[in-house]
């Protein structure tokens, strides 16, 4: 979602990569721009569960509030929808890999400011996925239950467990 437009540039590219550079002319809100962050949205959903009104992050998710901001209502494309397992194993921590947009804020977050590295990626394509190593449970890891993965979670993938 966050591509913009470079002048000089072979097609989009995306910002939170790229080095800014001296002279460098960069267009973030174009008719364009909007057409392709809606279609990336509209793939990033057609393999998402959708059970948006029983999620925890349901009003708070910022896959909701983009949709909503891009105006999207149906989605044209149908993705695999690959059911991952729910991991509740962890006294804390809840993780659904089905809400999981592969954004990456939790790894980085584990990795370089809780300097763990419980998650990452796995796999490549549409296998794709976030997970602790070996898709153990997050219970059988290294993790300290701090919590942070689910604070930037912008899609509910990582909650806090109820008692």
């Amino acid at each position: 979602m966050c591509i913009v437009e470079v002048e000089g540039a072979r097609g989009f590219v995306t910002s939170c990569v790229t080095p800014v550079t001296e002279g460098m002319v960069v267009k973030t809100n174009t008719q364009n721009i909007r057409d392709a962050r809606k279609v990336t949205l509209e793939l990033l959903l057609s393999n998402h569960d959708r059970k948006c009104l029983t999620c925890v992050r349901s009003e708070n998710c910022e896959l909701q509030a983009l949709a909503k901001k891009l105006n999207i209502t149906d989605i044209e494309f149908e993705g695999e929808m690959t059911e991952g397992e729910l991991d509740e194993v962890s006294p804390s921590i809840v993780r659904d890999p089905n809400k999981c947009i592969l954004c990456g804020d939790c790894v980085r977050t584990c990795e370089e400011i809780q300097g763990i590295g419980v998650l990452n990626f796995a796999n490549r394509g549409s296998e794709m996925r976030v997970m602790p190593a070996f898709n153990k449970p997050m219970a059988h890891t290294d993790c300290v239950g701090c919590g942070q993965c689910r604070v930037v979670c912008p899609t509910g993938a990582i909650t806090i467990k109820s008692n």
